[in-house]
């Protein structure tokens, strides 16, 4: 089904769960129910409490419903007329109040009213009765300001038949079974405090390892490349977030901080990008000073809302695989090669399918960007033309521009068919005219550079919530915290299991000695539960044989190895990364 001919199927959805609300509690007030991905939500002002319990009775009213009605009826109506519809409805009242006065448009089907301007499909008949369920209610304040009531959401997912829905909801039960947040939990990787604050993570030691060692990989691939480490304070001035734009644009999404000593307006850095502007700018550049390439995987801080916090997916501290490149115009395209080029090894080596989006202005909202029309027209272009040279599969994303810069977003595919923005390349030419960022050309004359964004992986923190939903918790080798669980069955081969350990250990390989006083079969689970890539276990045969019995994630056992061929083995699959 096409998607607009789908998003009117789920749009109409909508309108069918007002109506059978009503039905069920007539004294509901309902306020809108616009289209989400993959399905519906619909507003109401509830006279008395309904639950998630309630669901099924709804679906079940919808489906009755659905028998009697037909065409989605679209009628324009007066002000006074739309008034007198709704005259026991305050909230659609103000959502008349915003037109203004003239006429408005109504949809009727059956003996149901709402205010729409439309999108529906031609027939009732076209929505399939099991193609579509209610999934969860939740709160939601009117028109999302925290001022106004709280109101009841209900959602609802659709799709053109009941297989594709049935797919769906199976994808839905795989994705709670690999949250990352569950995971985080039974792998002791992270975790949050109240007293430290919500959307703050906390990093075990082997949450830690994990991110460091994505960090150390990213520098890899950098510093072969000519990549240089920059470090930058997390605070900064006002007037530097005032002059490169953010300040304007998105001082709303800052933590401001305030001193004790200092009358001066400071804020947390949301991003690296206007600190890294001053490193270039502490002394004059020559045409042979550039390429100048700026790493930093310095801490960010950003101020969403609590109701928006997700995990790791969604927090107020994450850090960045962040890179400023400054160059002239004519060494823009190599450059971008060489990251696109370290953006697909990066891919290669976690496996991730993906494309690219290619995020612009929205047309409709000019005020939202900076700088001249007619260089983001040129480019605009120019990274279309990047990436059809580097044949890259992209799609186009208008309105998913930075407001100083276009960009070309990498959209990773998980195991579950799910999309994650990772990578972004983005050309500015607006923040070092902002900055008045010179060079000195071959002939001595003072010239703009321009002004390369680049992350690979984006945020640790929210790579590695991918990672481990991707992965269901089984990290590669080379990341994970613990590589090789060391299991005597019983006492009698302790000495041998914690000699093996500590060889291990001296060999820079990550282990745990299960030298608990359990049976092996409940030390090979525990381990199994921790996700840990080999279990070696040592019963007498192998303490006499000089070698271990091994067991590996997701083939289960693989036979005795003899403990130089099983530490090899390990080292040149840890380095591969494979």
């Amino acid at each position: 089904m096409p998607e607009k001919k789908l998003e009117n199927l789920r749009h109409s959805l909508a309108h069918l769960l007002a109506a059978a609300v009503l039905d069920l509690w007539p004294d509901t007030k309902i306020t809108l129910g616009p289209t989400i991905e993959n399905g519906f939500f619909y507003d109401m002002d509830f006279a008395e409490p309904v639950t998630e319990e309630d669901l099924p009775k709804i679906e079940k009213k919808m489906q009755e419903i659905l028998k009697r009605w037909d065409k989605f009826e679209l009628v324009k109506v007066s002000e006074k007329q739309a008034r007198e519809l709704f005259r026991d409805n305050p909230y659609k009242q103000e959502i008349i109040d915003d037109y203004k006065g003239g006429q408005l448009t109504i949809v009727k089907s059956g003996d149901f009213t709402d205010l729409c301007r439309g999108g529906h499909v031609n027939s009732a008949k076209e929505i399939k009765p099991d193609a579509f369920k209610l999934t969860h209610i939740a709160g939601a304040y009117w028109r999302g300001n925290e001022k106004n009531k709280m109101l009841t959401r209900i959602y609802g997912v659709a799709f053109e038949t009941k297989k594709e829905l049935d797919g769906y909801l199976n994808m839905i039960e795989e994705a709670k079974r690999r949250d990352h947040r569950k995971l985080g939990k039974q792998l002791d990787l992270f975790t949050f405090s109240d007293l430290v604050g919500s959307g703050l993570p906390l990093y075990t030691p082997k949450g830690t390892f994990i991110r460091m060692a994505l960090n150390e990989y990213i520098e890899s691939l950098q510093s072969k490349a000519g990549y240089t480490q920059v470090w930058t304070p997390q605070i900064a001035k006002a007037e530097l977030f005032k002059t490169s734009g953010h300040y304007a644009k998105y001082k709303d999404g800052m933590f401001r901080v305030v001193s004790n000593f200092s009358e001066e307006e400071f804020f947390l850095k949301p991003m690296n990008c206007p600190q890294h502007t001053q490193i270039y700018a502490s002394q004059m550049r020559s045409y042979r000073d550039l390429p100048l390439r700026y790493s930093d995987f310095a801490m960010l801080y950003r101020d969403e809302k609590p109701g928006e916090l997700n995990g790791l997916a969604r927090v107020r501290s994450f850090s960045q695989d962040d890179c400023h490149i400054f160059c002239r115009e004519n060494q823009v395209d190599e450059e971008i090669d060489v990251a696109l080029s370290m953006i697909k090894e990066v891919m290669a080596t976690f496996g991730f399918k993906y494309r690219y989006r290619l995020s612009t202005r929205d047309p409709g909202h000019p005020e939202k960007y900076i700088g001249d029309p007619k260089t983001w027209d040129k480019v605009e272009k120019w990274a279309e033309k990047i990436m059809k040279r580097n044949k890259i599969e992209y799609f186009d994303g208008p309105g998913e521009a930075a407001f100083y810069a276009p960009k070309m977003d990498l959209m990773a595919t998980d195991a579950l068919g799910r999309e994650w923005q990772l990578s972004t390349v983005q050309i500015d030419f607006f923040m070092p005219e902002r900055f008045d960022l010179n060079y000195i050309d071959e002939e001595g004359q003072k010239k703009r550079p321009v002004m390369l964004h680049r992350a690979i992986i984006g945020s640790p923190e929210r790579f590695i919530m991918v990672l481990l939903e991707h992965y269901s918790g089984a990290l590669p080798l080379w990341l994970s915290p613990v590589q090789v669980a060391v299991t005597p069955i019983s006492d009698k081969q302790a000495k041998y299991a914690a000699d093996f350990y500590r060889k291990l250990k001296d060999e820079n390989i990550r282990a745990e000695l299960f030298d608990q006083n359990e049976t092996i079969g409940k030390k090979i689970r525990e381990a199994e539960m921790k996700k840990i890539p080999y279990v070696a276990i040592i019963g007498e045969k192998e303490v006499k044989s000089k070698a271990v019995a091994i067991r590996k994630r997701g083939e289960g056992d693989i036979g005795q190895m003899k403990i130089e061929k099983f530490i090899g083995q390990i080292k040149k699959e840890t380095e591969n990364k494979k």
